[in-house]
């Protein structure tokens, strides 16, 4: 008799575990809540975010496991950079064993503006199918160390779980490019952007652009930035610098 195969054996029961929380999990929580707090558990991570993504620009979250993995998906989105869009773009997983250290961080910046989060390691994996790039899922340990051969294998289960479940969401949409036209939770981002464009006359991504910069500047997420342009606690004429 063969030897047992110890990475294919995790991922098989990592496929089972999933399977399992989709059929008889609790029907009160999103099928994608299920697998996301599921995979916290079967990777030994600390924290979890699922997004669809077009650009750095457009950008959906379906899912954070807490505020921590919340907050690592608002400064990607405010900053414009991170392993989710990396992944994203690249079509392959990023894997950050050590978030802060400075000879190795791919966005120096993110790092920084994360040394007072509880992130040591950051790993993210596309969530792709054929041609289609949907968006990332990431994860997060709060010390740094890498995730295990074996780890990979399972997360790349679980993200191939996760694909299928966002794209049998809603069997209407199969056949149109539903991905380009996500809903968003930031009405504020895109109202404010509009008020950018209509005051300063620029094109859209160079609004949401001075959006971002102003933020970094002032030190605040692109959202409350947004939230205070689009009630006028902030005149958008304070944007008009390239």
């Amino acid at each position: 008799m063969s030897e047992s195969d110890p990475t294919r054996d995790a991922v098989a029961q990592a496929r089972d575990v999933l399977l399992l929380a989709l059929r008889h999990g609790d029907e009160d929580k999103p099928v994608i809540a299920r697998i996301g707090r599921i995979c916290v558990g079967l990777l030994r991570v600390d924290g979890a975010s699922i997004s669809l993504i077009i650009d750095t620009d457009r950008r959906e979250v379906l899912y954070a496991s807490d505020e921590v993995a919340a907050r690592v998906e608002a400064l990607q989105f405010s900053l414009g950079e991170g392993p989710c869009f990396d992944a994203f773009t690249t079509d392959r997983p990023v894997l950050v064993a050590d978030l802060h250290a400075a000879t190795i961080s791919p966005w120096p910046i993110l790092a920084t503006e994360m040394a007072d989060q509880p992130v040591g390691a950051i790993f993210a994996f596309p969530l792709t199918r054929g041609a289609i790039r949907l968006g990332a899922m990431d994860l997060y340990r709060e010390r740094p160390g890498s995730l295990s051969t074996t780890d990979v294998a399972v997360a790349l289960q679980v993200v191939d779980m996760v694909t299928l479940v966002v794209l049998g969401t809603d069997p209407r949409t199969m056949d149109a490019p539903w991905w380009v036209d996500l809903p968003t939770n930031r009405a504020q981002v895109h109202q404010a952007t509009g008020m950018l464009i209509a005051a300063l006359h620029i094109p859209a991504h160079h609004a949401l652009a001075r959006l971002r910069g102003y933020s970094f500047a002032g030190g605040r997420l692109v959202d409350d930035v947004a939230d205070d342009l689009a009630a006028r606690r902030i005149n958008a004429l304070d944007f008009d610098k390239p």
